[in-house]
């Protein structure tokens, strides 16, 4: 496709457009019709919070037996439908809900700068180097754009993940987001109890995110492409059949590429993973112990279900709330077609 000819951007003229802008608030999109200002990415950051904490929350249950079977595989071992079973038995049907709570405010903190930064890099990195530029290196503005927005989103969403993790694992923890995150607080302190799990969240989530918003972006072009349409182009139903699809196989792609890390950040947020130490060094205990191929693949078909409809979830709430707003999404323009792709 030609979205991924090319992931790096020329440098001199990303220098000579950035020393030429003018220092305004508002980011005028490279149509010259459109403008991108903090109203569009407040609105990008609503729909990005809204759609994250629907889809996380309503995906609880897949996500807590997914956790006990890469927490504890002996147990778990009759996949997923056979997870949702044993946790019933053990501790009824509320067992299925374990870590709600940090789980929707974690992801709505999370989608917020996530899908509300992937916007406003995106925006700004193309109107910063032109037209023409942007339209041929807008796979390496997907990928940059995503990952510095997820950078800054793992920031906010660690301790919430840390302490959702330690809830599924212990149910008994504490009763509740805040009495476990005061606990873990109080009892481990700030870098062990709620950082632990940073690194290995940059590394499942950065690569997850990347894949995630390029490999989207590139299938809904195509998708609308074997339409006969543009994107922009796209309404009703036939626009939210193209979020659906393409988000499928973004999450899909983004689960299968992520998902080491994630059964690395579920085993070294468990009470006394990995031994005492620096955190590298409890990662690198634990990668040991499990194994390379168990680490790839103990978890994966619960992940890719999860991960699958979850990212089709979002892009389809994302593109309605954006809707409901009032705001035009911005989408690459190819300046051969004088209009928005």
């Amino acid at each position: 496709m030609e979205g991924f000819k090319s992931l790096m951007l020329p440098k001199t003229l990303i220098a000579q457009k950035l020393a030429s802008m003018k220092n305004d608030s508002k980011v005028v999109a490279t149509s010259g019709t459109t403008t991108y200002d903090l109203n569009y990415y407040l609105k990008g950051a609503l729909a990005g919070g809204i759609c994250c904490a629907i889809t996380h929350g309503a995906l609880c249950p897949v996500d807590v037996v997914k956790t006990r079977i890469q927490l504890d595989p002996v147990k778990y071992n009759k996949g997923l439908i056979g997870g949702f079973k044993t946790v019933i038995a053990e501790e009824g049907a509320a067992g299925l809900a374990t870590g709600l709570g940090p789980t929707v405010v974690g992801y709505f903190v999370q989608g917020w700068f996530k899908f509300g930064g992937v916007e406003f890099f995106k925006v700004n990195i193309a109107q910063s180097i032109g037209d023409q530029a942007a339209w041929d290196n807008r796979t390496g503005i997907y990928l940059g754009a995503s990952a510095a927005a997820e950078f800054i989103a793992d920031i906010f969403l660690c301790p919430l993940e840390a302490t959702r993790i330690r809830l599924v694992s212990n149910p008994s923890f504490a009763n509740g987001l805040f009495p476990a995150a005061s606990r873990l607080l109080k009892e481990e302190g700030l870098i062990k109890g709620f950082y632990s799990g940073f690194g290995p969240i940059l590394m499942k989530q950065v690569p997850y995110t990347m894949a995630k918003f390029a490999v989207q972006g590139a299938a809904a072009e195509s998708i609308a492409t074997s339409m006969g349409k543009k994107l922009s182009e796209l309404q009703g139903g036939a626009k939210l059949g193209v979020s659906l699809l393409s988000g499928v196989i973004a999450g899909v792609a983004a689960a299968i590429i992520s998902h080491p890390a994630d059964t690395l950040l579920s085993k070294v947020n468990k009470a006394g993973a990995g031994g005492d130490g620096p955190v590298m060094t409890r990662l690198g205990r634990i990668a040991n112990e499990i194994g390379f191929v168990k680490l790839c693949t103990v978890g994966l078909g619960a992940r890719c279900v999860m991960i699958g409809t979850l990212t089709a979830g979002q892009f389809l709430l994302f593109d309605l709330v954006m809707d409901l707003t009032g705001a035009e999404k911005f989408h690459f323009h190819n300046p051969a077609e004088g209009k928005h792709h």
